[in-house]
């Protein structure tokens, strides 16, 4: 697997990589309608998957990363590097996802041990994410990766309850 960094063409993605990243995005439908982060998890269409990697970047110390397996895209990541409330002193992920055609194939453990050690690599303690309380096999992936419930709250954008996980590093 190669990890690199979503990188920005004039301030925009280019228009072959949102494709790329589009049809993973719309790959994870169920997902989609877990989370109500899409009007319509059936028709996720280019611009909206823009704007919601958009605003993933929009965040201090914010990186987004995409995960390559023979060539083709299979994982996206977004992690923050110090989140909003400055009593927190642990580094985010914000979001891990596979595309479909690619889950329980190791590809979503490898980009979290990779993001694990980026984060080690810089003296982080720990890292820090929350998963919706609605979507169980999260619960069990990020479970069974070592991290632990520490907390449930709702998330700052649409107030949906989560369960926030910590994994020391």
């Amino acid at each position: 697997m190669i990890v690199e960094p979503l990188v920005l063409t004039d301030g925009a993605l280019p228009g072959a990589l949102l494709g790329e990243i589009t049809g993973l995005y719309a790959s994870n439908r169920e997902f989609h309608r877990l989370s109500g982060d899409f009007p319509d998890p059936d028709d996720i269409r280019p611009g909206q998957v823009a704007r919601s990697l958009m605003d993933e970047l929009a965040q201090p110390h914010a990186r987004v990363l995409l995960a390559r397996s023979g060539g083709r895209l299979t994982a996206v990541a977004a992690t923050l590097a110090h989140h909003p409330d400055p009593a927190d002193p642990d580094p985010w992920i914000g979001l891990l996802m596979v595309h479909a055609e690619a889950q329980r194939t190791g590809v979503g453990r490898e980009l979290a041990a990779y993001i694990e050690a980026g984060f080690r690599r810089e003296g982080r303690e720990g890292v820090r994410l929350a998963v919706l309380e609605n979507n169980p096999a999260a619960l069990r992936f990020w479970t069974a990766a070592g991290y632990l419930v520490t907390g449930r709250r709702e998330d700052r954008e649409l107030h949906r309850p989560c369960a926030v996980m910590r994994k020391a590093l």
